[in-house]
């Protein structure tokens, strides 16, 4: 029997003509595309923001379901900055099967237990993706969204396309483990304030709200010491415009032992992004600031980051176990 999946975890759902469906963390409809168009240089390729707005990090659908098995159609491409991600199939909230995706038309099929039980389908977390169908061997029934809803916004360090699979990305375990409808707005290598991630996030309801901010400013030399911190006032205004009342966490850049007081091209080391975006921070008494220098050590950076910059999957569970407790709804 096919099943109509209600997936959670994006902002808009495109479907063509054929019916592949594409689940988009930020809404592409009446956006000016050239706005993120990094200069549409041959050397620096634009609209890297929606491709990477088009990955459905974080996005998943759930079944109770009695069935001896499960095909997703699924169809991939991959991304110019990122491979693409396995999908996932957890029963009973434990991982049962990770398949690895291949570019172009494909039919997974995983065996289950044909006792009842309850079935998650965590799609790839990296690569461009596309869903037409889900078709199960026996009963199925869509089970919706549970838990308060959680947005984090971040860098490729929030959409974790290293990480062993997308149930294992740190926004997904924490997600897991608090019992959270999460919406990862995590854009590798497009962390850069935007407008429409703003806008995004104050129009979506939210019961806590978390900013991973800087590393990306750093790298693209986005904004200098004087327009940095205006920037970050500016952007959680407009996420507070529609959140008045919502907890929200802003998180520095983590540690990067090979960078740090390595000045980039406008002057700014990483320690002065971590202050720069504290300085904006600041402007709202009520928001909690955790400094990402303390969520991994310098120490632990140098075993479990796979380059300068990003972790390897160990270390992504170690930033979910390090935030989890931090990450927290108010009584």
């Amino acid at each position: 029997m096919s099943s109509d999946a209600l997936w959670t975890g994006y902002r808009h759902r495109a479907v063509d003509a054929d019916g592949w469906q594409t689940f988009w963390r930020l809404d592409p409809r009446e956006q000016p595309f050239e706005l993120h168009d990094w200069l549409g240089r041959p050397d620096r390729p634009g609209h890297r923001l929606w491709s990477r707005a088009a990955t459905p990090a974080g996005v998943r659908a759930s079944w109770r379901t009695s069935a001896s098995s499960v095909t997703l159609e699924i169809r991939a491409a991959l991304d110019i900055y990122a491979a693409i991600a396995p999908v996932d199939f957890l029963i009973n909230g434990q991982l049962h099967q990770r398949c690895q995706v291949e570019p172009g038309e494909q039919r997974i099929t995983v065996d289950l237990p044909a006792d009842p039980a309850d079935l998650q389908i965590w799609l790839p977390q990296g690569g461009a993706i596309e869903v037409r169908a889900v078709f199960f061997h026996g009963e199925a029934v869509p089970q919706p969204p549970t838990g308060p809803r959680w947005i984090t916004y971040g860098s490729s360090i929030t959409q974790c396309t290293g990480a062993y699979g997308p149930s294992e990305t740190w926004p997904a375990l924490v997600a897991r483990q608090h019992g959270w409808d999460l919406i990862s707005l995590g854009f590798a290598g497009e962390c850069h304030l935007d407008p429409i991630a703003a806008r995004t996030i104050r129009d979506t309801p939210a019961r806590l709200i978390s900013l991973c901010l800087g590393v990306n400013v750093y790298g693209g030399q986005t904004f200098n010491g004087r327009t940095l911190p205006g920037q970050i006032e500016s952007f959680i205004s407009t996420v507070r415009d529609g959140h008045p009342h919502t907890p929200i966490v802003v998180i520095t850049p983590l540690v990067a032992p090979n960078l740090e007081g390595k000045p980039n091209a406008v002057g700014l080391t990483l320690d002065d992004i971590r202050a720069c975006v504290e300085l904006g921070a600041r402007t709202f008494p009520d928001l909690h600031l955790i400094d990402g220098r303390t969520v991994l050590t310098t120490n632990e950076a140098q075993t479990l980051y796979a380059d300068d910059l990003h972790p390897n999957p160990d270390g992504y569970h170690l930033i979910a176990t390090r935030l989890a407790p931090l990450l927290t709804l108010p009584l």
